[in-house]
């Protein structure tokens, strides 16, 4: 079967609404498109107030937020960062802008997110404390974060993994680029560690084109990740840098759509859980296709519809419905295999390599038909029904 590009049912695409051409054109209008003005400073609030923090930081991208985020809160060169092993590279990437190198902790098998009993066995295994912080006995390397990633929509168990946190004096630093809308016992994610990452990409929940957020309620740190957004450049008219800094601010311009996409928040979640819910009820009682399970004490945002194919490699399925004019994706493959984080250190990776291997991301944009999706559901059934 062919298809043109204009009947292709894509994986995950953009969904601007509500006043978003109205506060771009006021920012052209005025002139105030790049990394001063008024629609920055009204998006940080706004944000900050939908997640009932402190403070937040507007920056370029997620990546950038992860970065900043990871340095106001002390990482240095030689450290090891505790992160997961099944995520998008971002994460990694950023501790190695750092100068330090990640420790990656398995999935568990329920929910798909960081493996917080094997995080408390690794660090009960090799975590002490001198006067430098907490320091791996094994390597000999003081361990300067913690890094969980909520990964497609569903959070880590926070609360464990917080606990294991306290335990040993670490900072965690949540990855919750893909969960903006989750909550973990009813708090939002972002909202659970010293710091938290966001992004706005094209594929997110709501997007600013290209852009993230770092949020925290201690005023110090959020001010270091401000202050070194901005080229660590000193107030006052003269050009004056005290560290070494990075430009990532957002511009007026991309904070302006993300004002707009966050006021049509709520309704981008609700969109996501009723296509969720579609899928569901089509799949339900299959053995051979199997939702991402829910936790009891988690609230998700269904940022990617995603379902597991036990026994099966999902890309069969992935080609087939290819061929049928539908976008699909699999799983990052787990960063442990990979030719750049290969050789470092890791705590299991079985589960991650498995839901690697079986699973797949469908169709599920905010603004998805409810009859391209059903074309969506009938390509699947008819693909697995195949002998």
């Amino acid at each position: 079967m062919t298809t043109t590009a204009s009947q292709r049912i894509p994986l995950c695409e953009p969904h601007i609404d509500g006043n978003a051409w109205a506060y771009v054109k006021d920012c052209l209008d005025t002139g105030w498109v790049s990394s001063v003005g008024a629609y920055v400073d009204s998006f940080q609030s706004a944000f900050a107030a939908r997640l009932g923090v402190g403070h937040a930081v507007a920056v370029s991208s997620g990546t950038a937020a992860l970065h900043l985020a990871l340095l106001a809160a002390g990482v240095q060169p030689g450290d090891e960062v505790v992160t997961s092993t099944l995520t998008f590279v971002a994460p990694l990437n950023a501790i190695r802008h750092c100068g330090a190198d990640p420790v990656l902790i398995d999935a568990e098998p329920e929910h798909w997110q960081m493996d917080a009993g094997l995080l408390s066995d690794f660090l009960d295994r090799v975590a002490t404390r001198d006067n430098g912080g907490v320091v791996n006995r094994e390597t000999g390397r003081r361990i300067g974060a913690i890094l969980p990633v909520h990964i497609l929509g569903h959070p880590c168990d926070m609360e464990a993994i917080t606990t294991v946190a306290e335990r040993h004096g670490l900072a965690v630093i949540e990855d919750a680029t893909e969960a903006l809308g989750s909550a973990c016992n009813g708090r939002p994610v972002g909202t659970w560690g010293r710091l938290g990452c966001f992004s706005f990409n094209g594929n997110k929940l709501m997007t600013t084109g290209a852009g993230g957020m770092v949020v925290g309620n201690d005023p110090l740190l959020v001010a270091r990740a401000r202050h070194l957004s901005t080229q660590a450049k000193l107030p006052g008219r003269e050009f004056i840098h005290d560290a070494v800094g990075y430009n990532y601010r957002l511009s007026n311009l991309h904070a302006a759509l993300g004002l707009a996409q966050l006021e049509q928040l709520e309704s981008h979640v609700a969109a996501k859980a009723r296509i969720a819910s579609l899928y569901d009820d089509a799949f339900r009682g299959r053995p051979d296709i199997l939702p991402q399970p829910e936790a009891a004490w988690a609230e998700r945002c269904f940022w990617l519809y995603t379902a597991r194919l036990p026994g099966r490699d999902s890309r069969a399925l992935i080609q087939a419905l290819d061929a049928r004019g539908i976008d699909t994706r699999p799983l990052w493959q787990p960063l442990h295999l990979g030719p750049v984080y290969g050789a470092c250190r890791r705590e299991g990776g079985q589960v991650a390599e498995m839901l690697y291997r079986e699973c797949v991301s469908l169709p599920c944009s905010v603004g998805l038909s409810e009859a391209d999706q059903r074309r969506v559901i009938a390509a699947v059934l008819a693909t697995l029904d195949t002998p």
